[in-house]
C-alpha cells in the first residue's frame, strides 16, 4: 500500500523569458523568512551566473526550498529558452506539479509553449498564476483564455484543463484570485500549489531508487549528484550502487547529503522519499543513472533528452594573436573543457574531428552553444569556432532536418 509525505511538495516553474519567474522566487524566499531581516540580498537571487544576470535569462535549473504552514515547498527554476531544453526534461523528472506564469500583457510566447508541452506530455498538473496585473496595458481576462486555448492545442487532458488560476504582482510579492483583488503577500498562491501539487508517494521498504538529474561540485568533496529520493532512503556512510547507463554496477560510499533550504545546502544525515537532495561520493556518476541498493538493484528509466540541432567546430586559436587575450591555449585544454561541459549538460555533444585540434560540438540551438562560446572565454580560453551547422539525419531512408513550429500574430 503506498504511502505519502504531506509535509512535502515538489514543484518546477516554467515561464517564457523574463515574465518573472526568478523574481516570483525571490518574493517566495523573502516572505518565507530565509533572509535575515538586515541581510542585503541582490534581486533576482537564483540567477547565480554572470550570464544570467546581463541576459536576464535563466540558462541553468537551480532548486530551492521555502517553507509554508508545515510544509516544504521544494521550487525549482527552470530555463524559458528551448535551447535549454535539456535542463528542462531533467527538472520535470523531479516534481509532481507545474506552477506557469504569464505575463498580463504578452500572454502566452512561444518558449511558454514549449516548456508546457513537456509538463502535459508527463501528465503534470498544473497552477496557472497570470503576473504583472500591475502593468498599464495588462490584460489579465483575454490572457486566461489565451491560456485555455494553449492548453487545448496541446492536448491536456480533462485533468490538467480544470487548471486553478491565480493573479500576482512579483515584484510587489502580492497574488490573489481576482486580478484586482491582491491579498497583501503570497500566500494564495502557496495555498494553492500546496493544494494542487500531489505530495509524493512512496512504498514503505522498498529498496533505495536515486534518479541523477543535474550534476554539481564542491570543491571539498567533489562531484555532487543533484535528484530526487523515489524509493527507500539514504543515510550518510551508506553503501550503494549506482546503475550506469551501459546496464553495469558501481559500488560507492555515501560521503554527504545536502539539502536546499533558501539560497543555502544544509549537511543532513539521511534523506527519505520524494525530498530532492545532492549527494557526494557516486565516483563518475552521470545524469540519469540509477543511486539503488547495491544487493537488489532497480534502476529506474534514463532520462529522454531530445536530439541535438545544430553543430559547429571549436577549435585552439591559431592566429598571430592568439595567447594575447586567454590563459589555455592548447588543444588539451580545450578537449578538458568541453569534456567537463558534457558531463552536465547531457544537450551538448562532442565529437573528434579529422584534425587533433578540432572538435565538433552539437547542442540545441545558437543561443546554447553562443552561451558555451562565452562562458569558455570568460574562463580564460581562447578559441576558433566555425559558423553553424544544421544536423541532418536519415529516417527510413529519406533525410530529414529539424523544424521548428512559428506563430505568427496577424491583423483579422
Amino acid at each position: 500500500m503506498p504511502a505519502v509525505r504531506n509535509d512535502l511538495r515538489n514543484i518546477a516553474i516554467v515561464a517564457h523569458v523574463d515574465h518573472g519567474k526568478t523574481t516570483l522566487v525571490d518574493a517566495m524566499l523573502r516572505q518565507s523568512g530565509v533572509f535575515r531581516a538586515n541581510q542585503e540580498v541582490v534581486d533576482r537571487v537564483l540567477d547565480s551566473m554572470d550570464l544570467e544576470r546581463e541576459k536576464g535569462i535563466t540558462i541553468l535549473a537551480k532548486q530551492t526550498a521555502v517553507e509554508f504552514r508545515g510544509v516544504r515547498i521544494n521550487v525549482v527554476d527552470t530555463p524559458g529558452h528551448a535551447d535549454f531544453g535539456g535542463e528542462v526534461e531533467r527538472t520535470l523528472r523531479m516534481v509532481d506539479a507545474v506552477l506557469l506564469l504569464v505575463d498580463a500583457s504578452e500572454g502566452p510566447l512561444p518558449q511558454t509553449r514549449y516548456v508546457l508541452g513537456k509538463a502535459l506530455q508527463r501528465r503534470l498538473p498544473v497552477v496557472v498564476c497570470v503576473n504583472k496585473v500591475d502593468r498599464s496595458d495588462a490584460r489579465p481576462a483575454e490572457v486566461v483564455h489565451e491560456v485555455e486555448e494553449l492548453f487545448l492545442d496541446l492536448d491536456a487532458d480533462e485533468h490538467q484543463i480544470g487548471f486553478p488560476i491565480l493573479y500576482a504582482n512579483a515584484r510587489t510579492g502580492r497574488a490573489g484570485h481576482r486580478p484586482d483583488e491582491l491579498a497583501g503577500d503570497l500566500a494564495p498562491l502557496l495555498e494553492t500549489i500546496v493544494a494542487t501539487t500531489p505530495p509524493p508517494s512512496y512504498e514503505p521498504g522498498h529498496p533505495l531508487q536515486f534518479l541523477v538529474t543535474n550534476l554539481d561540485a564542491d570543491p571539498y568533496v567533489g562531484r555532487l549528484a543533484v535528484g530526487r529520493l523515489w524509493q527507500g532512503e539514504v543515510r550518510l556512510g551508506d553503501r550503494v550502487g549506482v546503475a550506469k547507463r551501459d546496464g553495469g554496477l558501481v559500488l560507492a560510499k555515501v560521503t554527504r547529503i545536502a539539502g536546499a533550504i533558501g539560497l543555502s545546502r544544509s549537511e543532513l544525515e539521511h534523506a527519505g522519499p520524494g525530498e530532492i537532495v545532492a549527494i557526494a561520493g557516486l565516483g563518475d556518476v552521470t545524469v540519469g543513472e540509477t543511486v539503488t541498493d547495491p544487493d537488489d538493484p532497480r534502476p529506474l528509466p534514463v532520462v529522454a533528452i531530445d536530439e541535438p540541432s545544430i553543430s559547429m567546430r571549436f577549435g585552439v586559436n591559431t592566429s598571430p594573436f592568439a595567447g594575447n587575450d586567454g590563459t589555455y591555449l592548447t588543444s588539451r585544454h580545450l578537449s578538458g573543457r568541453l569534456d567537463r561541459e558534457v558531463l552536465g549538460n547531457v544537450a551538448i555533444r562532442v565529437l573528434p574531428t579529422g584534425s587533433p585540434d578540432t572538435f565538433e560540438v552539437q547542442g540545441r540551438g545558437e543561443l546554447q552553444l553562443a552561451v558555451l562560446i562565452e562562458q569558455a572565454r570568460r574562463e580564460g580560453y581562447e578559441l576558433e569556432v566555425s559558423r553553424p551547422e544544421v544536423i541532418s539525419r536519415t529516417v527510413g531512408g529519406r533525410v530529414q532536418e529539424p523544424y521548428e513550429a512559428v506563430t505568427l500574430d496577424v491583423p483579422e
